[in-house]
């Protein structure tokens, strides 16, 4: 009697041989495919920023260690000068002078934005729904005006001999302010500039904000009025740690976006009377295109980059400390 003593292969076993046979991928290799697949989506948008934004920068960045002005220019000729045009705009005085007025100029107005853009958002919800989408369609208006547009109205505006402001003013009893020249003194400068920035800016903060009380659970609001809390308690410990983070990343945003403002602070005046409102943006281009200075005014465009990532990072730090001091 012979005894088997091997079994036969099973019905399994032979499945699973014929899945791994060389018509199929293997798990690791769609595992490695997978893997890539965020990598290659980012791709288009990684090389897009390379090409429209670093390079660029690079070529700014060439620049400022060149002596150009109109006749290198014409004759095609590249002289380079090292580090002497940092060394000239960060010993004078203008560039430190024209830094600090832009960091005021830019704490002022992100201030104002995000004071009256919260107010403004939370006054969205508040409302019932047809006044919110009169206010919202108002918002977005203001917010997709172009640039030189608004600042073209704001100028009509605050003009001296036939400006609407300056003929309300009068009508109301002011009278010396009918020949008025807003654009005659560097704070009245500012405070046309200012009041363009802050009504271009708070559409986007109160809509923000806004969408994000849409995200707060109504159920927080009522266990807070169990507890007895009113407006303001409700407001401290329900809606402002959910609108934190919308907060810190919308200021964030803004601190870029007033820093760098250049279209309105040149349109209402060319940075003057002499020269008293300009920002580091409408500096570099001054002394770059208008004085022809080109390296100069490209060694002042890397400097105000330096100067943002600085200011952003400071930020940036603050807001990582408050998280891990409330964690």
């Amino acid at each position: 009697m012979t005894v088997q003593t091997e079994r036969p292969p099973s019905g399994p076993a032979d499945v699973r041989k014929s899945d791994d046979g060389p018509g199929r991928p293997q798990p690791r290799a769609a595992e490695r495919t997978g893997a890539l697949a965020p990598y290659l989506l980012l791709l288009p948008a990684c090389a897009a920023t390379v090409l429209l934004l670093g390079w660029p920068l690079l070529k700014d960045l060439l620049l400022s260690f060149q002596n150009l002005n109109m006749g290198q220019l014409i004759q095609h000729v590249t002289e380079w000068n090292g580090i002497d045009n940092y060394k000239e705009v960060l010993t004078g005085e203008d560039f430190w002078r024209v830094t600090l007025r832009t960091l005021a100029f830019t704490a002022v107005n992100v201030v104002l934005i995000m004071l009256l853009g919260t107010l403004v958002g939370l006054l969205l919800a508040r409302l019932g729904k047809r006044m919110r989408v009169t206010l919202m369609i108002g918002l977005v208006l203001a917010w997709a005006m172009p640039v030189v547009a608004a600042t073209t109205v704001y100028q009509w505006l605050f003009a001296q001999r036939f400006g609407v402001v300056n003929w309300v003013l009068d009508k109301l009893g002011w009278h010396s302010m009918a020949d008025y020249s807003w654009t005659s003194g560097q704070f009245s400068t500012f405070f046309v500039v200012t009041l363009l920035i802050v009504w271009q800016s708070i559409p986007f903060v109160a809509i923000n904000l806004y969408a994000a009380t849409t995200t707060i659970p109504g159920e927080l609001y009522e266990a807070a009025a169990l507890d007895g809390a009113g407006v303001w308690k409700s407001f401290t410990t329900v809606t402002l740690p959910f609108l934190r983070p919308f907060l810190y990343a919308t200021t964030f945003l803004e601190i870029i976006w007033v820093f760098k403002a250049f279209v309105q602070v040149f349109t209402i005046n060319g940075g003057g009377p002499d020269r008293l409102t300009e920002t580091l943006p409408v500096y570099a281009y001054i002394e770059g295109v208008g004085n022809q200075h080109y390296g100069m005014g490209a060694a002042i465009a890397v400097l105000t980059i330096l100067i943002l990532l600085g200011v952003t990072a400071y930020y940036l730090r603050i807001v990582l400390k408050q998280e891990e001091d409330e964690l």
